[in-house]
């Protein structure tokens, strides 16, 4: 009779589920009631467990060859990847809240110095970030959705656009393809991600010298990675008429840049030293463009118009009334980046010239040249006074532009001072910045003015 039991109980246990339909507590419990009145040895108590894990762990482990995806959430979001490791996509969202006071932007124009004073809260970033790889690892695929725009972030109030879209072929380290619709990587400050900045924002000069996001191809490479020639190079094609924009003329935008990492140790597109480099890490970048179109300006919107006057005194012609191939416009920036043990050191050179081909060639008007640099420094001070809490850093910013330098008292200047607390690295960080803005003028007083910012960026 004992024997009889011990059968029918592993006959219950070998069965599948659907075969021997049990009340999932009475089979929980059949084994111990069985031990407790006797009828089983506690050595058939223990064979009997062993089978139902060894059962359990059949089951999970087809299960997995069942299902083939893993999930699970990274530095990049939350991840879908297949078990053989061809496909995987990443997903994750950002948020951007901020507070500014009395300006939302740089003041720019005289108009931008005297305007009513502003207290404003606004959703500056709302976007989806979905990146991944699909057939081979080194097929990689991203785009980014901005979800909240606003018109001072290039876009109309609550509409949803796209921004990035992109496919990179990664297979060799040294030479690589990336075609679609991104940020130039023309120079750091604007090819740092805004949610990887020092400050609340970009510099004035960013308004000025970008390049923004084209549509285009370009090859890119790491060379000699780890030595004293390790360095990056990038070379590229665009349309040269800004986000989402299709070229009309023959004309194309073509850029170079060249990095080179002087301390063999490769540096990436972020400010801030979050990561606390021991070793001193470091950059020096050339990069040039040239382009013929409509645009003398670019920016999140894509082709825009600079602000100011050009060498004549005139307003620059709008590009919504240009005639296509008007302006030629080509630039130059050279650029130095530092990080080491919490601090970071970053600064840029730019130089612009405008050719307007309305003008003959020679006369007021014809040629405009523009230049304008930042230098921002920032510490995390717990390195230096342990009693200051690990996550705060303090940041400093001067920026000038020089719109025009055939002419005189016309400087923009910025200096910023901010804070940071992060909670997580740049995934989840606080940053109090506040700014002086002047505005020289050549007939008259010189334009001030003042800003404070609070910034809460967030991605899950």
């Amino acid at each position: 009779m004992k024997h009889a039991f011990i059968a029918i109980i592993c006959l219950g246990l070998l069965l599948p589920s659907r075969a021997l339909a049990v009340d999932p507590l009475y089979e929980d419990t059949l084994e111990n009631v069985l031990r407790e009145k006797g009828v089983i040895t506690k050595e058939d108590w223990v064979r009997i467990q062993a089978a139902k894990e060894r059962q359990q762990a059949d089951t999970r482990k087809n299960m997995d060859v069942e299902f083939p995806v893993a999930i699970g959430y990274g530095g990049s979001g939350f991840e879908l990847k297949s078990k053989d490791g061809k496909f995987a996509t990443q997903i994750q969202w950002r948020f951007q809240g901020r507070w500014s006071y009395p300006e939302r932007d740089d003041p720019i124009s005289v108009s931008d110095f005297n305007n009513k004073p502003e207290s404003t809260f606004e959703l500056r970033r709302v976007r989806m970030k979905i990146g991944g790889h699909g057939y081979y690892p080194w097929i990689k695929y991203y785009f980014e959705v901005d979800l909240q725009s606003t018109s001072d972030s290039g876009g109309s109030p609550g509409n949803t656009r796209l921004l990035d879209w992109r496919i990179s072929l990664e297979k060799f380290k040294f030479l690589s393809l990336q075609v679609g619709q991104w940020k130039v990587d023309y120079n750091r400050e604007r090819r740092d991600s805004s949610g990887q900045q020092q400050f609340v924002d970009r510099s004035i000069v960013n308004t000025f010298f970008t390049l923004d996001r084209q549509v285009g191809a370009m090859l890119y490479g790491h060379l000699a990675p780890g030595t004293w020639a390790d360095s990056r190079y990038y070379a590229g094609v665009f349309s040269g008429s800004g986000r989402g924009e299709a070229n009309d003329d023959a004309n194309m935008m073509y850029f170079g840049r060249f990095q080179w990492n002087f301390l063999g140790r490769d540096l990436k597109w972020s400010q801030s030293d979050v990561e606390y480099h021991e070793q001193p890490t470091g950059s020096v970048a050339f990069g040039a463009y040239t382009n013929i179109g409509k645009c003398t300006r670019w920016s999140s919107s894509g082709c825009g118009t600079l602000d100011g006057v050009n060498s004549a005194g005139l307003p620059y012609t709008a590009d919504s009334a240009a005639s296509a191939g008007q302006f030629r416009v080509q630039g130059m920036v050279e650029e130095f980046a530092f990080k080491w043990r919490g601090l970071s050191i970053q600064h840029e050179y730019h130089w612009k010239q405008v050719k307007d081909n309305s003008f003959p060639e020679g006369a007021p008007g014809y040629k405009t040249n523009l230049m304008g640099s930042y230098s921002q420094i920032g510490y995390f001070p717990h390195f230096l006074f342990s009693v200051i809490p690990k996550p705060l850093e303090i940041a400093f910013r001067y920026a000038f532009v020089d719109p025009n330098v055939f002419a005189k008292h016309d400087k923009h200047q910025e200096f910023t001072g901010a804070i940071n607390w992060f909670f997580a690295g740049h995934q989840n960080k606080l940053t109090l910045d506040a700014s002086w803005f002047t505005l020289d003028q050549p007939i008259g007083s010189n334009q001030h003015e003042q800003r404070i910012r609070l910034q809460w960026d967030v991605s899950f």
